[in-house]
């Protein structure tokens, strides 16, 4: 059985949520792990931890921190005032993946939802993550859109 606690993060996780995000073959090669990048992380987790719509979550294993991932509440007019859940940033530390731990996650991420009213959970993937495609529809999500993207 998972000992493992589900918190929302404080600056002092921020080394280990970076290394979390750099820790896989899409983010290594496009999150920034010297010292000269952390006050942009450091300016990005201050504005997330301000906003009551976001939760920004790290899962710990005893002291240290394994998993991790960004929910955003996003109020609409669509399907009559329907709240959403958005689930972004979903990262497990590689020698922990097939553990059970993001599926622990994502069971806590749906109690979070449900508690703030949230009546549609989605995400967004990269196209090339074909396990993680597998592992969301074990969970229950289908693919029912596409996505577009424009970088600025």
């Amino acid at each position: 059985m998972l000992d493992l606690i589900f918190r929302r993060a404080t600056e002092a996780d921020l080394p280990a949520i970076i290394g979390l995000l750099a820790d896989d073959i899409l983010g290594s090669s496009r999150e920034a792990t010297g010292p000269e990048s952390y006050p942009q992380y450091l300016n990005a987790f201050r504005v997330i931890d301000a906003d009551a719509n976001q939760f920004l979550m790290v899962v710990v294993d005893g002291t240290r921190i394994v998993g991790t991932l960004q929910l955003t509440f996003i109020p609409g007019l669509a399907r009559g005032g329907l709240k959403r859940g958005q689930i972004e940033a979903v990262r497990v530390a590689s020698d922990r993946r097939g553990d059970g731990i993001g599926e622990a996650m994502f069971d806590w991420a749906f109690k979070k939802c449900r508690f703030e009213q949230c009546g549609i959970v989605q995400l967004t993937t990269d196209r090339s993550r074909t396990e993680a495609h597998r592992f969301y529809d074990r969970l229950g999500f289908e693919s029912a859109h596409i996505g577009y993207k424009k970088t600025l």
